[in-house]
């Protein structure tokens, strides 16, 4: 269930997003999916350093855009589906007036999602 998302919450997210390589990692872990990628990963795919990847990971945790999980001695990031559907909502919900909108096709269902 999408929880509905309040405007502070949506221009944190926006602000993080704001900024060419934390899109490009939030973009990379979004077509990751739910298992997410290892951090060295992340910066070698987009030629980041370390410390500077982890001042970006950081912004978009802080936006609840994505989230962490230790296994062994690897921390892998994954996407917040829920937070990116959300933030999609806050900014489509007053589309054509409250009138069903003919141009904009529904949303496909996201990874791991039951249509």
């Amino acid at each position: 269930m999408i929880r509905r998302m309040d405007a502070n919450i949506a221009i944190r997210s926006l602000a993080a997003l704001a900024h060419e390589s934390r899109l490009a990692v939030f973009r990379m872990l979004v077509t990751a999916g739910p298992a997410g990628m290892p951090a060295g990963e992340i910066a070698q795919n987009l030629n980041v350093s370390p410390s500077s990847l982890s001042f970006h990971l950081k912004d978009l945790s802080h936006a609840e855009l994505i989230s962490s999980r230790q296994e062994g001695r690897y921390v892998f990031y994954s996407a917040n589906f829920d937070a990116m559907n959300g933030l999609i909502g806050f900014l489509t919900e007053n589309c054509c007036a409250g009138e069903p909108c003919l141009t904009v096709a529904p949303l496909a269902p996201c990874c791991g999602e039951s249509s």
